[in-house]
């Protein structure tokens, strides 16, 4: 049985058999003893994407007591979910994502906390989000939801997100409204390039 530690697009933290890219967290949100969620879905405001496989630390997933260790297919899902880079394990993903997220912002590079900040916000509000336009418009990495799925936006055509993987590429001529954060969008159209699951080029789920 899968522990309740993957997330979706939504910003779901589901049990399912998947294996993902990154890992990541919300601060501590689980117990120990019995290695099973508690009610809140968010203790800190930094959410975080991180890597697997960091100078070589071993942790026992959701053994103690530091965080939650939540998983993610990609880092477009960790995105659209509403996490950002970390600066410690991945700092040069960090240091690209904040540049990006500024001058998509037109503003002066803020700090990792500023940034928390307005992504919280976003978060808080992500179903009033309406997607602007066409989504073909939109940056690749961006996701969108539509008829109760997530969508990966990617070369023009978007990829079905499933517990599997992505499916294969197919037109999508509308959305009903944004997954990944606004700012993260404007980061993403400013140049910072995601990570992506390699079911993208196989279009096999």
């Amino acid at each position: 049985m899968p522990l309740q530690n993957r997330v979706t697009p939504f910003g779901d933290i589901v049990a399912i058999d998947q294996r993902g890219l990154f890992t990541g967290n919300r601060g501590i949100l689980h117990d120990p003893a019995t290695r099973t969620l508690g009610k809140r879905r968010w203790t800190s405001k930094a959410w975080l994407i991180c890597t697997c496989d960091y100078r070589d630390r071993r942790r026992a997933v959701m053994g103690g007591r530091s965080w939650t260790e939540l998983f993610f297919l990609d880092e477009a899902v960790a995105l659209a979910a509403g996490h950002r880079p970390c600066f410690l394990c991945r700092r040069p993903a960090a240091l690209r994502f904040r540049e990006a997220w500024a001058a998509g912002q037109g503003l002066p590079q803020p700090s990792a906390g500023a940034m928390d900040a307005v992504l919280h916000a976003e978060r808080i509000g992500r179903r009033a989000h309406p997607a602007p336009g066409r989504p073909i418009d939109l940056p690749d990495g961006t996701m969108v939801a539509n008829a109760g799925a997530a969508f990966l936006l990617h070369e023009g055509l978007a990829r079905c997100w499933t517990d599997r993987g992505y499916g294969p590429p197919e037109p999508l001529p509308r959305a009903e409204r944004l997954l990944t954060p606004p700012s993260t969008v404007a980061a993403l159209r400013a140049g910072y390039r995601v990570v992506v699951h390699p079911s993208v080029e196989t279009g096999h789920a």
